[in-house]
């Protein structure tokens, strides 16, 4: 007479265990963002500047793991979408009047419905070529906003209002940290979704993904719109905190460090690019202000962590994190439970 075990339970119990610990990891980590500017140095104005800049280079890494993380498209264009929700918003307020936080919505929806026909014409494409052709519409819209300026103020600038009232640089710290939850707020839980599962599926065997019944374009198109919408909102944010636009945010070199920190902290996984951006940012900024006579040397550090990182830990910081936990909680085997016999 055999009997039947139940080998379910020690694999239950070792989500529960997870789960509660990535809980806990996941509150230490808002409450040390909450509670950094009250830490010095973070006190003074120029560090709380590094942890803005932090703040939205998470933001942006986020955004742009979104894509390249779980769909497997590189958007080469995302500094431009950035800088197209930058430009609706301050426009709307220098020549409408319109109240930059109205703007910074607005500027979301145009560069999410921009991100739509884009993704609708390239992301029949795949690899190489679709983040070619995003790279080629980003392009094209910097082209726009330079050849413009009686629209744009071109090389010369568009001075826009700022968001809120105040020198003051925590303010806009709690402001660009309460979107960067929002961003991995509504991204998470995309991911969780059932159009996640047909992103991941896409992303890892996009044969296998058609073979099951999913529509590719479709799932592609959703995911690079919802990207593009969030880089939208953030460049408001980045035109009513710094005041000043230039052709310039658009370039390929804002897309470029975007990506760099989002492989060092760890592709498709979305919170490992938000916690590495922090430190990066407020290292690459004492950088500039310790050595403005180097311009360019934070290219270097991105160039040379990446190269680190895609020898030694192609997982990035995530993965990082992910080994010394399973070192330090290691999965511990439970008997399994035994049923009543079975003839």
């Amino acid at each position: 007479m055999a009997t039947v075990t139940d080998m379910t339970a020690p694999t239950r119990t070792q989500a529960k265990a997870f789960a509660r610990r990535r809980m806990i990891f996941a509150t230490v980590l808002v409450a040390i963002v909450l509670v950094l500017p009250f830490i010095p140095p973070f006190t003074g104005q120029d560090y709380q500047r590094f942890l803005i800049t932090g703040a939205l280079m998470a933001a942006y890494a986020v955004a742009f793991d979104f894509t390249a993380g779980y769909i497997d498209i590189v958007n080469f264009g995302l500094a431009a979408f950035v800088g197209l929700g930058a430009y609706t918003s301050g426009l709307l307020a220098v020549d409408y009047g319109i109240s930059p936080w109205i703007g910074m919505v607005a500027g979301a929806f145009v560069a999410g419905v921009v991100g739509l026909l884009t993704g609708m014409l390239t992301l029949r494409l795949r690899g190489m070529y679709a983040a070619v052709m995003a790279w080629f519409v980003g392009l094209a819209l910097m082209g726009l906003v330079r050849n413009v300026p009686d629209i744009t103020r071109g090389s010369l600038g568009l001075s826009t209002p700022q968001l809120l009232n105040t020198s003051n640089n925590l303010p806009y710290y709690y402001v660009i940290v309460a979107l960067l939850f929002i961003t991995i707020g509504v991204l998470m839980m995309v991911i969780r979704s059932k159009i996640g599962l047909a992103f991941r599926a896409i992303g890892q065997n996009l044969a296998a993904a058609k073979a099951s019944g999913i529509n590719p374009t479709r799932y592609l198109v959703i995911n690079f719109t919802l990207s593009c919408a969030f880089a939208g909102l953030l460049g408001g944010f980045y035109a009513h905190y710094y005041g000043i636009l230039t052709p310039d945010v658009m370039a390929t070199s804002h897309t470029v460090e975007i990506l760099a920190v989002a492989y060092i902290g760890g592709r498709g996984t979305l919170w490992g690019p938000a916690v590495i951006a922090f430190p990066l940012m407020v290292i690459t900024g004492l950088l500039q202000a310790q050595l403005a006579s180097l311009p360019g040397l934070e290219l270097v550090l991105y160039g040379l962590l990446l190269i680190l990182v895609m020898v030694f830990r192609p997982s990035g910081f995530a993965g990082l994190v992910a080994s010394l936990s399973n070192r330090l909680w290691p999965a511990r085997p439970e008997a399994p439970t035994a049923s009543a016999p079975t003839p």
